[in-house]
C-alpha cells in the first residue's frame, strides 16, 4: 500500500511540474495572462472606439493589493465552505450517535 501512495505522489508532482517547465508563451508578453486582459484585448481589437459603461469606484493602488484581495477572497470562501462541511458532518455524527444510544 505504501508503494502505491508513493507512486501516486510522484505522479501528482510530475503532473503539477510539467506546465511550469514547458514553454507556453506563444508570443505573449506574459506566459499566463488573465482572462480579463485577454477579453480587454479582444474588445479593443474588434471595436477600437469602445468606451466602458462605467469606471470602478475604487482602483487598487498596485497589483500586489489586487493579489492580496484575491487571496483573501479565496481564503474566506474556503473557510466558509470548510466550516459548513464540518458543521454538517458533526451534525450527522451526532444524529448517528443519538440513534445508536436510543437503540441500546
Amino acid at each position: 500500500m505504501k508503494r502505491i501512495n508513493l507512486l501516486l505522489l510522484a505522479a501528482v508532482l510530475v503532473l503539477s511540474a510539467i506546465p511550469l517547465l514547458l514553454p507556453v508563451s506563444d508570443g505573449m508578453s506574459e506566459p499566463f495572462p488573465g482572462a480579463d486582459d485577454q477579453g480587454k484585448a479582444a474588445i479593443i481589437a474588434s471595436h477600437p472606439d469602445y468606451k466602458p459603461w462605467f469606471t470602478p469606484l475604487w482602483e487598487p493602488p498596485s497589483g500586489e493589493i489586487v493579489n492580496l484581495m484575491f487571496a483573501l477572497q479565496g481564503a474566506l470562501g474556503a473557510g466558509l465552505l470548510g466550516y459548513y462541511i464540518g458543521l454538517k458532518r458533526g451534525q450527522a455524527q451526532g444524529r448517528r450517535r443519538n440513534d445508536t444510544d436510543a437503540s441500546d
